[in-house]
Formats: C-alpha cells, structure tokens, sequence
C-alpha cells in the first residue's frame, strides 16, 4: 500500500530561486568579477563547514 507525504521541502523550487538569487547578482559583472563573486562565495561556504 502506498502513502503519500507532505513535501517539507521543495528542493526544485528551491534551486530556482537560488539560480534567480544568483543572477540577478552576477549580472552586468565582467568574467574576471563573476569568478571573484564565485570565489568568495565558496570560501565563505568552506568555512561555514568547518
């Protein structure tokens, strides 16, 4: 028998308002600022893990 769950998370809609989130920072940014943005975010992410 199978049952249904309530979803407490959505991950897909989650993933497109991050992807939304993220856009809308980069844009108007040259290469060179995006990959800074980028750079700093993943060490910001390190270090929360750590």
């Amino acid at each position: 028998m199978k049952t249904k769950t309530k979803k407490t998370f959505d991950a897909v809609a989650f993933m497109r308002m991050r992807r939304e989130e993220i856009a809308a920072a980069i844009d108007g940014m040259t290469p060179r600022q995006e990959m800074a943005y980028f750079r700093k975010k993943a060490a910001e992410f390190n270090r929360k893990l750590k």
